[in-house]
């Protein structure tokens, strides 16, 4: 539990890093901060006092405390500083070791130490972690952004990137309303082909599941919609199941076996899944059912990743270009920094954007309709 000195301190300091308090900016008097808090004299004093002594605030006789101009500091330590921050949203588990080697082996042949953070998809780690990042010297940072089809709490901490002049990309997914260089798959049209797969072998009730508060679930979810359209192919009311990332451990796969109540000639014949994930534990769903892939109904993953290969039952997904992508992406970013640094623009960062196409991996989960 924190306490009173430090809840106001690390909101002070939160206000600087988030570019609320610019450099010699005069911040709330004493006065003001005790009504903010709800604490006495001592504690803000105790706060700022701290926060003074370690550079991040400076007194004035008579006329308040102001915000220090921490640039100097920071040019002075830069020089002999080669760091870069990867923050995804996962780091151990499903494809993101790869991204992540492939950006760190490119990154490390290059002088620069990388230093990992994982915000499991949450909003107030990743606020957290930017605060790290902004406290100290760091060349450029890569980003898979948290929760990127919903509103971020965080942007100000990227502007404040911006005016720091600290070089950053994404990857995966961006915020659209900041516009920064980004490395994404198509994932409309690899939602597009996984459907449309499915619909060429014959089926025309297809269960498509989708996590939303991802731009990847909505951008798939589009291309779902888009192959039934090109095919004239009408889509039950109950075969799009939205879930977010603090429902996809238990909505997917409820929304399965509710599927698997009706009667067998009105149910899905096959289903798009979010993700190889998703799909690997459908599959324990329908195993219990004793129902057989593709046999009894067809599946198609996403990300080809070490998951569509380790199950009975092998995976036809889609591909991602993971460590290729943590590669091009640390490349880009050292392109970035040398940019920064007045050497020329490379040309294939003219668009602002990398988009890797998607292909269809076919393998045993699906098959015509029976």
């Amino acid at each position: 539990m924190q306490t009173k000195y430090s809840i106001v301190k690390d909101s002070i300091k939160s206000q600087i890093l988030d570019g609320t308090f610019q450099a010699h900016q005069k911040i709330h008097s004493e006065s003001e901060l005790m009504k903010q808090f709800g604490v006495s004299r001592h504690t803000v004093r105790l706060a700022i006092g701290d926060l003074v002594s370690q550079g991040w605030l400076y007194r004035e006789q008579g006329a308040g405390t102001f915000c220090a101009d921490r640039s100097r500091e920071q040019n002075q330590t830069s020089g002999s500083q080669k760091r870069i921050a990867l923050i995804t949203t996962y780091v151990s588990d499903y494809i993101f070791p790869s991204i992540i080697r492939g950006a760190e082996s490119y990154l490390s042949q290059n002088g620069y130490q990388v230093s990992l953070f994982s915000t499991n998809n949450d909003h107030e780690k990743e606020r957290m972690f930017l605060e790290n990042i902004l406290s100290q010297q760091f060349d450029g940072v890569i980003i898979e952004p948290t929760k990127s089809a919903i509103s971020n709490p965080n942007i100000n901490y990227y502007l404040n990137l911006e005016r720091q002049h600290i070089p950053y990309l994404m990857i995966n997914s961006y915020y659209d309303e900041l516009e920064p260089f980004h490395l994404v798959v198509d994932d409309e049209k690899g939602g597009f082909i996984q459907t449309e797969h499915l619909i060429e072998l014959g089926h025309r009730n297809i269960l498509g599941l989708f996590k939303t508060d991802d731009n990847q679930g909505t951008k798939r979810m589009k291309g779902y919609l888009k192959a039934h359209r090109k095919h004239q192919i009408e889509i039950q009311p109950n075969n799009m199941v939205t879930y977010s990332t603090e429902e996809k451990a238990t909505k997917p796969l409820q929304a399965l076996e509710e599927v698997l109540q009706e009667p067998l000639d009105t149910r899905p014949t096959a289903i798009v899944c979010y993700n190889d994930e998703l799909a690997v534990k459908l599959l324990d769903i329908l195993r219990q059912a004793s129902l057989r892939v593709p046999e009894d109904i067809s599946m198609v993953g996403f990300d080809d990743s070490f998951m569509a290969e380790l199950t009975e039952v092998k995976l036809t997904t889609v591909s991602h270009p993971k460590s290729e992508m943590g590669e091009m992406a640390a490349k880009v970013m050292l392109d970035m920094i040398k940019q920064m640094n007045g050497s020329k623009r490379q040309s294939y960062m003219e668009n602002d954007m990398i988009r890797f196409e998607p292909k269809l991996v076919e393998r045993s989960s699906t098959a015509k309709v029976n």
